[in-house]
């Protein structure tokens, strides 16, 4: 099966790229920005999410997009995600996917891909993943990585890893200047995406891109209730 690439590129160079629909908005709350280039427009309820774009919740905001694969990525208040290369393996997967996460707080839950095909990235960190769900706080000199399911390697810039296998298996990657940073693991997260989960109905739902059924709602699994 020939899988079809595109890499973040200017809109103007690549227009069939650009417009290459890869999932769609389930859950919108209050102020949600596509900005694709100088272009900045809001996301409702149902609205494709397409290559290069990058998405912007505002204060007391929160989104949840659902891939074709079925990955569903859940963006808390003041949060920024780009969606920056996808390689397809037929209509309902992927080959390869890189996630550029800035600052803010999420929950990336696995869809049918392949686990090696997912890559996220902040300005601190490389996350793998396999058959995993996620929550993931981003802030200017540190990202926090909370393991909910699954398993996940977290590493530095510089190639420090550590992995995750248990739920709660937390890493904290910390900038310590000069282009630096350091790793640690703990089993005693102080964060996760809870407070996000129960402020917003259906943000921690899991649902399949083409499906009309009732999702599985994680809220009370894994949001620490």
């Amino acid at each position: 099966m020939i899988g079809f690439s595109c890499i973040a590129a200017p809109l103007a160079a690549s227009p069939a790229c650009a417009e290459t629909r890869i999932g769609e908005a389930a859950v919108i709350q209050n102020q949600v920005l596509r900005i694709a280039g100088a272009a900045m427009s809001p996301i409702n309820v149902g609205d494709q999410v397409v290559r290069d774009e990058t998405v912007r919740t505002g204060n007391e905001s929160a989104a949840r997009l659902v891939m074709i694969d079925s990955t569903n990525l859940s963006l808390g208040p003041n949060a920024t995600l780009t969606l920056d290369r996808t390689v397809f393996n037929g209509e309902t997967s992927y080959r390869d996917i890189a996630i550029r996460l800035g600052t803010g707080v999420f929950r990336f839950v696995t869809g049918h891909s392949e686990k090696a095909a997912y890559k996220i990235n902040t300005q601190l960190a490389t996350i793998g993943v396999r058959g995993t769900i996620l929550d993931i706080k981003s802030q200017r000199g540190q990202t926090m990585v909370v393991l909910q399911e699954g398993a996940s390697t977290v590493c530095t810039l510089t190639f420090q890893c550590i992995q995750l296998t248990q739920p709660g298996d937390t890493a904290i990657v910390t900038a310590t200047g000069g282009g630096k940073s350091t790793i640690k693991k703990t089993n005693n997260p102080r964060w996760s995406f809870a407070a996000s989960c129960a402020s917003t109905a259906g943000l921690c739902t899991v649902t399949d891109l083409a499906s009309n059924t009732p999702g599985q709602d994680f809220t009370g699994i894994l949001c620490g209730r």
